[in-house]
């Protein structure tokens, strides 16, 4: 398959550059994608990042090379991309539980990380219920982040957004600020709903919003604000549950299901826009939409 092949082209271009610095765009360009939809799709399907499995393919071949060359551990840590034995060693102990020092005594169990190759295995456990709509145009106010898609910790989660929000009462602002849903919205709609990658950012971040639908008698003023283009969205719906600690469980598994079932065997392609967490509901029971923008391949 298309999808099979470009995803397993970028990792080629990874593990021939793995002694050279990889550039995350020019590994998502392999894929037809950009840059922060690639870095989704690798860690739903693989369950980690590909900043972390590049780190983690350096530091298996260091330690291969550690074992059988008589090389300078210097040498091999300026090789795979570390500017200082200190940071080497740091980050060689974290995933071998060892220092490279030791490495050569014999008799150490170390850590090898084999290369990633994509395949397609249908488990066919569960249905997935989903619909394709095109939506005309519509503006977005609400509380804005920027987020890393490499993990660097200088940059707010999502997640940390949320937190900030309810703690410092800017959710409860926003609520209020927030105004009548639009008519082509359902009423059953919560206020807030979360959505992301909707403009460009710098290399390697993406913007998240705690965002509102602008409607009659919102009040947008000192919030951030975005026009969404018409898009036609695959939207994947959850069952309801009761609000509480499976919330986090139900969006991550829906999410991960988007990227490793649905859209590998599907006639669709996603594409670069505007994503939408879309929340509704009562106070008790609640459900999740994820609406992903997509066109036909």
């Amino acid at each position: 398959m298309d999808w099979l092949k470009r995803m397993n082209c970028s990792l080629d271009y990874v593990e021939n550059n793995l002694l050279n610095e990889i550039d995350m765009n020019v590994v998502a360009q392999m894929a037809c994608c950009s840059s922060y939809n690639f870095q989704k799709m690798f860690s739903f399907i693989t369950g980690i990042s590909l900043v972390e499995y590049i780190r983690r393919r350096r530091l298996t071949l260091a330690a291969f090379e550690i074992q059988n060359s008589d090389v300078k551990i210097i040498d091999i840590a300026l090789k795979y991309g570390y500017e200082s034995p200190v940071s080497f060693t740091r980050a060689f102990q974290a995933l071998h539980g060892i220092v490279p020092s030791l490495v050569r005594d014999g008799g150490v169990i170390l850590k090898a990380y084999p290369r990633i190759s994509f395949q397609i295995s249908i488990k066919g456990e569960s249905e997935m219920e989903y619909r394709i709509e095109t939506k005309e145009a519509f503006d977005i106010f609400g509380i804005e982040t920027i987020g890393s898609s490499i993990g660097d910790e200088n940059y707010q989660s999502p997640a940390q957004l949320w937190q900030k929000c309810h703690k410092e009462g800017l959710y409860e602002k926003l609520f209020k600020d927030s105004g009548e849903l639009p008519s082509f919205m359902p009423q059953d709609l919560c206020k807030i709903h979360g959505a992301v990658n909707y403009r460009k950012t710098e290399k390697n971040t993406f913007p998240y919003m705690l965002c509102c639908f602008v409607g009659n008698n919102s009040k947008t003023t000192d919030y951030s604000m975005e026009h969404i283009p018409s898009q036609t969205y695959a939207v994947f719906p959850s069952k309801r549950f009761k609000w509480g600690e499976e919330f986090g469980t139900i969006l991550t598994t829906l999410q991960k299901r988007f990227y490793t079932e649905w859209l590998p065997t599907s006639n669709y392609e996603k594409i670069d826009g505007a994503e939408f967490e879309i929340y509704g509901g009562t106070k008790e029971y609640g459900y999740i939409e994820l609406w992903y923008p997509v066109m036909k391949k």
